[in-house]
């Protein structure tokens, strides 16, 4: 699974690995490998080195999947993340976004 890929990629810092899970028209606006890297590591930081990583069912439309997740980062916080998932012309798949939450409901 891409999203898979990309927590790896992210885990050995490999801005190239990273970058390529990506589609098209989101590594053009970003522009580099590195800065791809930078970005995730600046404003996602919870995705970019996770703790945990819980997956739920993926949702499918019309060639877009909705990824849904909850991420525990290392200092203990919850957090909701949504991918964005659009297939490729060569069957790959490719994240297109992701938005990212704090989770508000957290364990007791």
């Amino acid at each position: 699974m891409v999203l898979v890929a990309q927590f790896q990629a992210f885990a050995d810092d490999d801005a190239e690995g990273a970058f390529a899970t990506a589609t098209p028209t989101l590594r053009e606006s970003v522009g580099s490998p590195w800065r791809y890297l930078a970005l995730i590591h600046g404003v996602y930081p919870m995705v970019y080195r996770p703790s945990s990583v819980t997956f739920y069912e993926p949702r499918e439309d019309e060639g877009t999947v909705l990824q849904f997740l909850q991420i525990t980062d290392d200092e203990g916080g919850s957090w909701f993340a949504l991918f964005v998932l659009e297939r490729q012309e060569d069957s790959t798949w490719r994240i297109a976004g992701c938005l990212v939450a704090e989770n508000p409901w957290q364990a007791i």
